[in-house]
């Protein structure tokens, strides 16, 4: 995963690889979207430092489902590399069309059994993987010449019945499960809490995902991601300890109804 540094003289963005220590720059463009990223690089800045954490530790995801291909361009432009994806056939349309960049594709959206092939051939991450059924797909689906799946479990932290998602009670069995799967990598958990503006509610429930992350990784070591948070509370998420925010409308405005 690609986390995002502070910006630096001349509208620069520092990019630090999670995956090698290696630094690269990129050039700002002037756009709406890049002031939107300068603004959503503050803000992860200031809630980094308020919880005496690295900006470089959080991953920003630009969450583009129903965005076009040009917006995502743009972002890349911008510096983003890293793009969560919620409708299979629609993902696919743009992973084809920018093929020459160089991005990190997350599929962020609900999965169903008939769509796990597309999806391991596609995309590094999965975050949304919520049963074994569709982590064994994954697994026996990823093609052998392509590095192992990386994967987090979402968990339906706030017990919605409208939501996907393994209760918490349920994860000890299936980590042990899907730990052991050949072709997959379980990185951490992913959750979307019920919506609420209050903050002292969000860390709540966002300090319940820490916890659980940390029992887990008793079993699981090589959990190390926190997928969690987005734009309306942001700052509530990594101050628990996320490490992945997944970020449309702060990026690329509002979508059009």
């Amino acid at each position: 995963m690609v986390p995002l540094g502070d910006l630096v003289a001349d509208h620069l963005i520092l990019i630090s690889l999670a995956i090698a220590p290696i630094s690269y720059y990129y050039p700002m463009s002037k756009t709406p979207i890049s002031d939107n990223i300068a603004q959503l690089l503050k803000r992860v800045r200031l809630a980094a430092a308020k919880s005496q954490r690295s900006p470089d530790d959080i991953c920003i995801i630009a969450a583009s489902k129903t965005r076009p291909a040009a917006a995502i361009q743009a972002a890349y432009e911008c510096g983003i590399r890293n793009f969560g994806e919620n409708y299979l056939q629609e993902a696919l349309e743009k992973i084809a069309a920018l093929s020459k960049l160089n991005l990190i594709w997350h599929f962020i959206g609900p999965i169903q059994s008939n769509k796990t092939r597309a999806i391991a051939e596609n995309f590094a991450w999965v975050h949304s993987v919520d049963r074994l059924k569709i982590a064994r797909r994954l697994s026996d689906q990823r093609p052998r010449q392509l590095p192992p799946l990386q994967i987090c479990l979402q968990v339906n932290i706030s017990n919605e019945t409208s939501k996907s998602g393994a209760p918490p009670q349920a994860l000890p069995e299936l980590v042990q499960e899907v730990q052991a799967l050949p072709q997959i990598q379980l990185r951490g958990l992913m959750a979307i809490p019920a919506a609420t503006g209050d903050e002292t509610q969000q860390q709540r429930i966002f300090r319940q995902m820490c916890e659980l992350m940390r029992q887990l990784q008793v079993q699981a070591p090589t959990m190390d991601t926190l997928s969690m948070g987005m734009s309306a509370d942001l700052e509530a998420a990594i101050s628990q300890g996320s490490t992945a925010i997944r970020v449309g409308t702060d990026i690329f405005g509002s979508r059009n109804r």
